[in-house]
């Protein structure tokens, strides 16, 4: 591209290339903007809450503890996933697995109550009309036929038919060469290990005393911007990544229990992320012995056959949350675009939240509609 054309494109600085970071920078490119995408760590950085997670799907699932607004964005993102990934493809010829088949929730024996209690505030919580299509009651029989590797080993169960769950660390990958090429192609650059202290509506302040002039700064740093964002801190969040092809699971399970709600996500290759814990602590550090060994003796439980399955991970990161437990994806008094507190449900929310970010800069400096634009704010 030719300085002259670069000059008159809209200049926009985004801190954080994490999840929320990528996406907008990515759909910022499409719309024509030059962007600058600046970031504490390298690309391939495994360590910050995007690639620790299971990246599910679940609007049913969350609304046990997330309110009506959590329940429609994620709804809104599920259909906008689909696009998304489809424009991803076409664009770079990277595969992002993504599956829609749902959700099937299950409990031991002693744990149905519990079960039980998990339906009813499902069920309370849920728009009125929208329980049929968003859950159904399994007996044994629905179980297995579902999920045959289940079959006989859980009396009731739930069905939540429209989740679904994507592959972090293929998206990553996908997003990292859509910008690459993007940003080589619009004179913008992906600054890696360059720490943002300061966001300004139209300047980014790096640690080294390096001023970088935009025409419009967004900050998505996470918790790298708590102390900007009144409130903003980090909820702990620790996973175990195991290995067990001869394991077949079509869908992500959660299983209840009184004091956690285990979830296993399937992965291609026989690969499955297994999480459950949730601890509002600042500790970034190493997961604990405790929680590996909840998670690994509650995945042998749910089967026996994951005994044998080689443990290829085990990760802890923190996720950015404000007391509210809502996202923000907003400009504020400074003149400053905030996109951040997407706290356990980042690949949940993240394209609504992101898309609502989007439009609101593009208004601001006059971008043109996406080539996808259509299906921007699908509902």
């Amino acid at each position: 591209m030719s300085p002259q054309r670069a000059a008159v494109m809209p200049h926009v600085g985004i801190a954080g290339a994490g999840l929320a970071g990528r996406l907008l920078a990515w759909r910022l490119l499409r719309r024509g903007a030059r962007v600058s995408l600046f970031d504490v760590g390298r690309r391939d950085d495994r360590g910050s809450a995007g690639p620790t997670a299971a990246a599910m799907l679940s609007p049913t699932a969350e609304l046990a503890a997330a309110d009506a607004h959590i329940h429609q964005l994620g709804l809104r993102s599920l259909d906008l996933w689909r696009h998304w990934l489809d424009a991803l493809h076409a664009q770079t010829g990277h595969e992002v697995y993504f599956r829609r088949e749902g959700t099937l929730v299950v409990a031991h024996a002693p744990d149905r109550g519990a079960l039980a209690h998990y339906e009813a505030l499902l069920r309370a919580h849920l728009p009125a009309g929208e329980a049929e299509a968003s859950l159904r009651s399994l007996d044994a029989q629905g179980i297995g036929a579902a999920e045959p590797l289940l079959a006989g080993r859980f009396a009731q169960g739930l069905m939540l038919p429209l989740e679904g769950q994507l592959a972090n660390d293929q998206l990553y990958a996908a997003l990292a060469a859509a910008l690459d090429a993007a940003l080589a192609a619009c004179g913008g650059a992906w600054h890696e290990q360059c720490p943002i202290e300061s966001v300004q509506a139209r300047a980014l302040l790096a640690r080294d005393g390096t001023r970088h002039e935009v025409d419009l700064a967004v900050d998505c740093r996470g918790i790298g911007a708590r102390s900007e964002i009144a409130g903003l801190h980090g909820v702990r969040g620790e996973v175990l990544t195991v290995d067990a092809p001869w394991v077949s699971l079509r869908r992500p399970v959660r299983l209840i229990h009184p004091r956690y709600a285990l979830y296993v996500a399937p992965r291609p290759g026989g690969r499955f992320i297994v999480g459950a814990t949730e601890l509002d602590s600042e500790d970034a550090g190493p997961i604990t012995l405790r929680s590996s060994l909840e998670l690994g003796s509650a995945l042998y439980s749910l089967h026996p056959e994951f005994g044998e399955a080689r443990v290829v991970r085990l990760a802890a990161a923190l996720r950015p949350a404000l007391p509210d437990r809502d996202p923000v994806a907003a400009v504020d008094a400074g003149g400053v675009w905030r996109v951040n507190g997407l706290f356990r449900h980042g690949y949940l929310i993240a394209p609504a939240v992101v898309g609502q970010a989007e439009q609101g800069i593009a208004d601001a400096l006059g971008l043109p509609p996406a080539v996808d634009q259509e299906f921007a704010h699908a509902a």
